[in-house]
Parts: C-alpha cells; sequence; structure tokens
C-alpha cells in the first residue's frame, strides 16, 4: 500500500455538483492499494498514521498526532499511486490492485483506521471520478509504502 498524507486545514471530496465528505483539521490521505497488500500492510500503515506527528504544538514544533489535536481524516482510493513510468509515454497499473481485491482491503483499511483515531474518517466513493479540494497546511505533504518500511 501507497499513501500520500497532507496535513490539511479543510479537504472535501465533490461528485459532479455534490459534496460527499467533507473535513476541517486533519490529514487528506491518498490510498493506493497493489496486488500483494494484506491486514499486514492495513495494520502497519494505520498504526502509522494514527502515531505520524506532524501537527504543531504551542511552539510552532510538529510534535502532536492527528489523535492529540482530535483531527479527522479524509481518505480517497487513488490506484494511480502505483503507476508505472518507466517504459513509453503512458503510465502503467499493472501493480495496482483490481476492484475485486481492492475494495475489501480499502473497507478493512477504513474500519482499521477508524478504530485507531478519535476523530472522524470520512472518504470519497471507491472507483468514482471525484473532485478532491483541500487547504494543505504548511505545506505538509509525506508518502509513506508498506513495502519500503523508512
Amino acid at each position: 500500500m501507497r499513501i500520500v498524507i497532507q496535513r490539511v486545514k479543510k479537504a472535501s471530496v465533490h461528485i459532479h455538483t455534490e459534496c460527499v465528505a467533507e473535513i476541517h483539521q486533519g490529514m487528506l490521505i491518498l490510498l493506493g492499494i497493489e496486488e500483494a497488500d494484506d491486514q499486514t500492510d492495513i495494520e502497519w500503515l494505520c498504526t502509522k498514521i494514527s502515531n505520524l506527528r506532524i501537527f504543531d504544538d504551542k511552539q510552532g514544533v510538529m510534535n502532536l498526532s492527528i489523535n492529540q489535536i482530535e483531527g479527522d481524516i479524509l481518505l480517497v482510493s487513488q490506484f494511480t499511486l502505483h503507476a508505472s513510468t518507466k517504459k513509453g509515454a503512458r503510465p502503467s497499473y499493472i501493480k495496482a490492485a483490481h476492484p475485486d481485491r481492492a475494495i475489501p482491503l480499502y473497507q478493512k483499511f477504513i474500519q482499521q483506521l477508524q478504530q485507531q483515531i478519535s476523530g472522524e474518517v470520512k472518504t470519497g466513493v471507491f472507483g468514482a471520478e471525484m473532485d478532491v479540494e483541500l487547504i494543505n497546511h504548511g505545506p505538509v505533504t509525506i508518502i509513506i509504502d508498506s513495502k519500503n518500511r523508512e
């Protein structure tokens, strides 16, 4: 699994003109699921997310977690995070999980994350064409891959 975390003041997902999810202070997380992913990837990433200290304390130092600020998470599935651009000009998505594998993992990810944070986990709609809007605070953007645990 590969995620892009953005610390946000506000984020929302629209499908056509309808707002399907919106958060204020917290994280916008883009989630890419690959065929090789399983429950261990979910558990490792959700623990990493819930403990990641990327929010400012009173001294302006990134020292607080999502739970400490009582923030929310907007989680959006994004298979294009597994794009391979090694050959040619058109990205290949061969490593991205097919929906029959990805949807159950996505749902388990949501459940696990909700168990580990005190705020709400809101989502986009899996497989839908969405407009994602955000105000990135910082900016702070972090990329984490469960297969490359750095």
